[in-house]
């Protein structure tokens, strides 16, 4: 059942006289019955002057959802559908890591660059 929630999103910047350039996706918090998450906010950086991250990460509530559904999938409760779900989550997860290594190889993770 999908229930109703909230999300409030965050840019950085401002496309403004005062503060040219565009808007990039910062952090935000979403949440609903049950749940509640705070987003990264801001990129990580590279190197020694890398952060520890201060928010979640999609890919890391995809897993946490794969995880709950694995759950029921160990129980009276498996579905052919909640298996199909899995295998879909576990896509996204793998196209969203091949994302994250070529932004690597390119030397942008962590990074506002593209």
């Amino acid at each position: 059942m999908l229930q109703k929630f909230k999300s409030f999103q965050f840019v950085e910047g401002r496309d403004t006289p005062e503060n040219p350039g565009p808007t990039v996706p910062a952090g935000g918090h979403t949440f609903g019955p049950g749940f509640s998450i705070s987003w990264q906010n801001g990129p990580l950086g590279r190197g020694p002057s890398r952060r520890e991250p201060n928010g979640a990460f999609v890919e890391t509530i995809i897993a946490a959802t794969m995880d709950r559904l694995q759950f029921y999938q160990d129980s009276p409760f498996a579905c052919q559908a909640n298996q199909e779900v899995i295998d879909l989550l576990r896509d996204a997860l793998s196209i969203l890591d091949e994302r994250t290594k070529e932004r690597e190889a390119r030397a942008v993770e962590g990074t506002h660059s593209v």
